[in-house]
């Protein structure tokens, strides 16, 4: 057979399906991480995309951080530029959330495909290691004394950590509304800020922090978990008598416009890539709880979730 025709005939097999998987185009995932780099988003797209290549389900995957707003610029660079496009997968999670209530982006989450929630995350409040505060009480103290004088650093606003310390002064007696929050655009603005001493307290997921406080240039003075997280000394606010408990859970989102078999299978690519050893490897390294939550399930937690955040930052004077 000529050259020429044996590309017509692969040209024709490739339009019924009938190539073997093989012959099939390579896949290339693009992936958008609406945060910019060095913070909890950013680690868990890239963690991934290595997962969805080590499984084999992704011949390449690309990121494009775009930070800002919560995630709701990411969002809308997202749902206005990948419509229809079966590759394309966003990382979310409880902040954009949080981000779209207090925000209200011009573009809505639920223009883009909900495909699974993977990973869950409880924050942890530190100080920096110069403070003159050495524990949760004393910040406490002084947040009774002058709400405006104890800077919260941390994502953005209507994040976890944001939600959580205005639970905090709620906890406490301090009117919410009064807190003074600052917000960074990523986790990695939000570290040099602690570091630096430029806010009173920080607040993250564990992982982003974890390095600094076993190095001793930060001091955890509490957890939003229940209970003390696997391995890590550090007290809950429950324990400090503050009743407060949240989780800041991920996600991953697929295009707008995309059918249901390629949700479908977008779906099973990732699930495929939650079995990897290297994933195995950076839920262990960044001290992330194995979240799965696919279908319609996923889409029925998402709506819960948006309830929930809203009756809580409205109680909380936060819209």
């Amino acid at each position: 057979m000529r050259r020429d025709e044996f590309l017509k005939a692969l040209t024709a097999l490739a339009a019924t399906g009938a190539l073997p998987l093989s012959a099939h185009a390579a896949v290339a995932v693009k992936m958008m991480i609406p945060a910019n780099p060095g913070g909890g988003w950013d680690t868990t797209g890239r963690a991934l995309g290595k997962a969805l290549t080590d499984a084999k389900v992704a011949d390449s995957v690309t990121y494009d951080n775009k930070g800002g707003a919560a995630g709701a610029l990411g969002l809308a660079q997202f749902v206005n530029g990948s419509k229809g496009d079966p590759n394309a997968l966003m990382v979310m999670g409880a902040v954009m959330l949080g981000g779209i209530i207090t925000g209200k982006p011009p573009v809505s989450l639920a223009q883009a495909t909900p495909i699974a929630r993977i990973t869950s995350e409880y924050n942890v409040y530190v100080l920096p290691a110069n403070s003159p505060f050495k524990t949760m009480a004393d910040v406490v103290a002084q947040l009774k004394k002058d709400p405006g004088s104890v800077k919260w650093g941390g994502g953005s606003r209507g994040s976890t950590e944001h939600i959580a310390a205005a639970m905090i002064a709620r906890e406490v007696g301090v009117d919410a509304s009064k807190i003074n929050y600052v917000a960074f655009r990523g986790g990695g603005e939000a570290t040099a800020a602690i570091l630096g001493g430029n806010v009173t307290v920080g607040g993250s997921g564990y992982s982003e922090f974890a390095e600094y406080i076993k190095s001793g240039k930060m001091r955890a003075i509490a957890v939003t978990s229940g209970q003390r997280l696997k391995g890590v000394n550090v007290p809950t606010l429950k324990e400090q008598g503050i009743n407060v408990e949240l989780g800041n859970w991920r996600g991953v989102y697929g295009a707008p416009g995309i059918t249901a078999a390629q949700r479908a299978a977008l779906t099973d690519m990732v699930v495929k890539a939650l079995k990897t050893k290297s994933w195995e490897e950076s839920m262990e390294k960044n001290d992330w709880t194995p979240a799965l939550l696919t279908g319609p399930a996923f889409d029925k937690f998402v709506d819960d979730e948006f309830a929930m955040l809203r009756a809580t930052m409205v109680k909380a004077g936060m819209v």
